[in-house]
């Protein structure tokens, strides 16, 4: 029988994904008030991915085959390419918190994608309330409709962010389905992976990207810094420890963590307003994804 983790430690690495991974949209905010999304994201998952790279072939010892390398540069095109670039995107026209609130609802494009392409598993009714319950936060949030006219940024980041979101989606449910490299020499591929794409797309979208880091300030530069060394390095490996010896109920208590973190540094921190719908609304998107979760776990506990 394994041996129990450690207490301490467990809830050390549970706290570090808690903060870090919450901290890491106002860390994208902050940055992109300089350096253009795409630009940043390269730069961030460039240095990342080369020290990730590093300690797994130091450590693991194991050299990836050609089909795993190719598995590899899929998912970290889905996943970092474009599902973290353009959430990077959207932070850089939007609230940090209000973004972060919407990538909450990340499990409604993980238990749609599943059921049309992967398992075939039909949602319970529980986890079909809950996505109801969660879109309607969202659309209390966002509403377009609303007369409400003291919104001070674009809705079309929505859309970008809801493409991005797929896109993680499906390479984080492909993961399972492919040959796949070490763990850590994996994640370092899928970094650059992504920090190649990210070149190529601000290449042709961010006209004179590169001479915004003639502007860089004490300010963006620590954001950067952070968001490599803290929100990649320390966060992936707190969470990759966590998703080896944390129970599974508890680990997915980061989903429900992270925005309201990430609202409160966009307020404390980011002066970014909160308001009585945001609060509401945010209210209302958790405990839809609490209701996805557990439904989700329902059909895993029946399957037993």
């Amino acid at each position: 029988m394994p041996n129990k983790p450690d207490t301490t430690k467990l809830w050390t690495f549970l706290f570090a994904v808690y903060i870090i991974w919450g901290s890491t949209y106002l860390g994208m905010k902050i940055a992109t008030e300089v350096v253009p999304p795409f630009l940043l994201s390269a730069f961030r998952f460039l240095v990342a991915g080369t020290i990730m790279v590093c300690i797994g072939w130091r450590s693991e010892k194991q050299l990836p085959t050609r089909k795993q390398f190719l598995s590899a540069a899929f998912v970290g095109l889905m996943l970092i390419g474009i599902g973290n670039s353009t959430t990077a995107l959207a932070v850089h026209y939007m609230p940090s918190g209000l973004v972060a609130l919407i990538v909450a609802a990340i499990p409604v494009w993980f238990i749609g994608l599943d059921w049309a392409f992967f398992s075939k598993q039909r949602p319970t009714l529980m986890t079909v309330t809950g996505i109801l319950i969660g879109l309607a936060g969202l659309f209390l949030l966002f509403n377009p409709f609303s007369a409400d006219h003291s919104r001070d940024y674009p809705l079309w980041p929505l859309v970008v962010l809801a493409a991005g979101m797929a896109c993680w989606t499906l390479g984080s449910l492909s993961v399972p389905r492919l040959s796949m490299p070490a763990p850590m020499t994996s994640a370092g591929l899928q970094m650059l992976t992504g920090a190649v794409f990210c070149f190529l797309v601000s290449s042709v979208t961010e006209d004179d990207a590169w001479s915004t880091l003639h502007h860089l300030s004490t300010r963006t530069i620590s954001a950067y810094l952070y968001l490599v060394f803290m929100g990649s390095l320390v966060g992936f490996t707190s969470y990759s420890w966590l998703t080896r010896n944390a129970p599974p109920r508890l680990l997915s208590t980061y989903a429900y963590v992270n925005p309201v973190v990430a609202l409160f540094l966009g307020w404390a921190i980011g002066h970014e307003s909160l308001s009585a719908r945001t609060l509401t609304a945010c209210a209302i998107v958790i405990g839809g994804v609490i209701l996805m979760t557990l439904g989700k776990r329902k059909v895993q506990d029946n399957k037993k």
